[in-house]
């Protein structure tokens, strides 16, 4: 599967089993998907240790205030590049 498949077969996952729609996409008018997006492809990670564990957490610069944190979940390298294509 190619880059583009891959965006394609995340952003119909973001939409059936996230509930983001295109018109709740819509309401972001500040840009926060390209700001989210910017956090998962960024290579210079940021780190917080919880509970013994290094995680891995959104640049405070970049990440849209008003989202919880709870919402970044990066993986691998690829896959967080794919996650950025579909925002």
């Amino acid at each position: 599967m190619n880059g583009a498949d891959l965006i394609k077969q995340e952003r119909k996952r973001q939409i059936y089993s996230e509930g983001w729609s295109s018109e709740h996409d819509d309401e972001h008018i500040n840009d926060e998907l390209a700001l989210a997006a910017i956090c998962y492809t960024e290579p210079n990670a940021n780190y917080i240790i919880k509970g013994g564990q290094y995680i891995r957490i959104p640049n405070e610069d970049f990440w849209p205030k008003e989202w919880d944190k709870k919402w970044f979940k990066p993986t691998t390298r690829i896959r967080n590049l794919v996650k950025a294509g579909a925002l």
